[in-house]
């Protein structure tokens, strides 16, 4: 009998529970995600690619000014199935929190995707498959973690911003994932660990880390066009962003999973 291929992810985890304190004043009277690049919140960006390609519930996570969220998601009148989970320590805790508090919502394969994240649809598509990561050639612009990969496009380690290896061996996370049931599992059981210490000021990023160097999780890569995604943390990436889009990228349309 022929091994079938996976099912294309149909979940997705949005992490939008921070203050956004970067993109101050911005953030004071509205969350991070309905901020707003040429004239549409990132927000509704992300929910225009997920349902292009094929997503049909979407977890939230979310905290600082979690109505503004709600709502806005009401308004968008998506068709997507959408779940919220509270993160009420939203104020003392990063990312790492915020993505164990989703853990009794999930039990499928999912795209874990952040909320500041602007990016052409087309770029998702490979993600749908489980148990990929999202990573970009670094430009001069790109800080935070970077990664490398082996011949095979496997991610083999990841570093912190200020022990990168050089810009030619190393590639941005952009952070998009997808896990497989499996990996999430393997996710969990060290999520638990750091929970359970306290570790809740750091990022989900450093239980990937240690999982992908004690290579009990293996995930390969998926190399988005640097042109064409940004991370919005500052006024001034915001700025940047507003000169690429909505001008679309030469790429091929999405297409429904």
């Amino acid at each position: 009998m022929k091994n079938r291929l996976p099912s294309p992810v149909t979940t997705a985890l949005l992490l939008a529970a921070g203050t956004g304190s970067r993109l101050s004043p911005l953030t004071h009277e509205s969350p991070k995600c309905l901020t707003e690049l040429n004239g549409q919140s990132f927000l509704a960006r992300l929910v225009d690619s997920l349902v292009l390609n094929g997503i049909r519930r979407l977890i939230v996570v979310v905290g600082h000014l979690d109505s503004h969220i709600r709502d806005h998601l009401a308004e968008l009148d998506s068709d997507l199935e959408i779940e919220f989970v509270d993160n009420r320590r939203f104020r003392t805790t990063n990312n790492i929190y915020s993505l164990w508090l989703a853990r009794f919502l999930i039990r499928e394969p999912f795209i874990l995707v952040e909320c500041d994240l602007i990016f052409e649809p087309a770029q998702l598509k490979p993600l749908l498959n489980p148990d990929r990561m999202a990573i970009s050639r670094r430009l001069p612009w790109m800080n935070g973690s970077t990664v490398t990969v082996d011949q095979f496009d496997r991610i083999t380690a990841f570093h912190a911003d200020d022990d990168s290896p050089s810009l030619e061996t190393t590639f941005k996370t952009v952070n998009i994932y997808s896990f497989s049931l499996k990996t999430w599992e393997r996710v969990l059981d060290r999520l638990r660990k750091h929970i359970v210490a306290e570790r809740v000021t750091s990022y989900y990023e450093t239980v990937l880390a240690e999982l992908v160097d004690e290579c009990l999780i293996s995930l390969d890569a998926v190399y988005f066009d640097e042109d064409c995604w940004y991370e919005v943390d500052t006024v001034a990436d915001l700025r940047a962003a507003e000169q690429i889009f909505p001008a679309s990228c030469d790429q091929d349309e999405p297409v429904y999973a």
